[in-house]
């Protein structure tokens, strides 16, 4: 009765499926933070994109405007962006990524009202 059986025990097995959701609990999260920041830099990259493309409507028009259509723009995937308030003094919007429902990101220029979470003029802020 010499035989040569090959294989995995049970209790193998177990430990390497064990040892597989350990790496799995540990690794999920950290891709979770990495896509949240990939939402959020693609979130303030429409807001620069934005805040260049009325530097040239109001290079031509004196004035800024609401209408993402005249200028133009197209949000990255997911991405919602907001003009909320347009003059020939100033502009602010805001944006938001559909995968994070708490975080948005905010700019305004000129004399625009400030918009959280913005608090200097010209540069985009985002909430953490």
């Amino acid at each position: 009765m010499d035989k040569h059986n090959q294989g995995f025990t049970l209790i193998e097995l177990l430990i390497v499926v064990v040892i597989i959701g350990i790496l799995a609990s540990i690794a999920i999260p950290k891709f979770s933070n990495v896509r949240d920041k990939a939402f959020m830099a693609a979130a303030k990259a429409d807001l620069r994109n934005l805040a260049n493309l009325q530097d040239v409507w109001y290079n031509d028009n004196y004035a800024y405007t609401t209408s993402t259509t005249d200028l133009d723009f197209r949000p990255s995937e997911g991405v919602v962006v907001t003009i909320g308030e347009a003059t020939n003094l100033g502009w602010s919007a805001t944006a938001s990524h559909l995968g994070l429902t708490s975080e948005s990101c905010a700019i305004y220029h000129g004399s625009a009202a400030q918009v959280a979470p913005a608090t200097t003029p010209g540069t985009v802020q985002c909430s953490t």
